[in-house]
């Protein structure tokens, strides 16, 4: 291998998840830089896999980057993992991958599960269009400003969440969001895999004394496409009347007024010919 950057996904919680293929780019790399070298470990140790790690998280300076970049730009290989599933989304693996693109050094995916996508999958939502929204910030200004930002959006909401915010959180999605259905995803692919569909309005209540455990993402439904104002007999007629004014015969445009305004052609030419 000359040097390039693997971008890698690893198991969100099961261990059998991980791809051929990841293995064994892990195996053949240089060097890893991971989330949590600590977490990583764990996972080299069960694939048997002995290689050199580089701490590459969110309290990263810009130089520890620049030296990871520089050491793949000076030919040597690297896989960057996060401590589960795909890297460079919400996690500081992204700055890596902007450099080395920048700077023409070669990136690869090696792809891998998702929380995000696994969530879609299995909530019970429609998710043939969705909003990944990653975490609501700790502060209360920016966590009601991303909320409201995403209020009026049609599509199925995302986000992920600690379980030390969820109680909090949950209850700030039902002040701005109102009443929605959400899947309360935790622990997927894990051997305490739950997923709850329920409310906004019933999840605030779920976690009164028991304190939440696991990494939870939280699916929740749309806001509701709006209602197309109805039509009236009058706007029917004025649409028949404006199209014979542009040269339509009254027959043809008192039909094709009724096909848009579901009124009939003939109430429509009679309302027209009264007036």
């Amino acid at each position: 291998m000359s040097g390039k950057l693997y971008v890698v996904g690893t198991p969100i919680g099961n261990l059998e998840d991980i791809t051929y293929r990841a293995v064994r780019i892990l195996s053949e790399v240089d060097f890893i830089a991971a989330e949590d070298t600590r977490v990583t470990l764990k996972l080299l140790n069960h694939f048997e896999i002995k290689k050199p790690l580089v701490s590459c998280h969110e309290h990263c300076t810009r130089e520890m980057i620049l030296r990871i970049v520089q050491r793949i730009g000076d030919g040597e290989t690297c896989a960057v993992v996060s401590d589960a599933g795909m890297p460079c989304i919400s996690d500081p693996g992204a700055d890596i991958v902007e450099l080395c693109r920048d700077r023409g050094v070669p990136v690869e995916a090696v792809p891998g599960p998702t929380a995000v996508a696994t969530a879609a999958a299995v909530c019970g939502l429609p998710a043939f269009r969705f909003s990944f929204e990653g975490f609501l910030s700790t502060a209360k200004k920016q966590r009601f400003e991303h909320l409201n930002s995403v209020k009026s959006m049609t599509q199925t909401l995302i986000f992920y969440e600690s379980p030390h915010k969820l109680r909090d959180t949950l209850a700030d999605m039902y002040d701005v969001l109102g009443d929605r259905r959400i899947s309360i995803c935790r622990e997927l692919t894990k051997i305490h895999e739950e997923v709850i569909r329920t409310t906004l309005s019933e999840a605030v209540g779920l976690y009164p004394d028991v304190k939440p455990k696991g990494e939870f993402v939280l699916v929740i439904e749309g806001a509701k496409e709006p209602e197309e104002p109805e039509c009236t007999l009058e706007d029917a007629v004025n649409m028949a009347k404006e199209l014979i004014n542009g040269g339509m015969k009254p027959s043809a445009a008192c039909k094709l007024a009724a096909e848009k305004t579901g009124f009939s052609k003939g109430e429509i030419y009679s309302e027209a010919a009264a007036k």
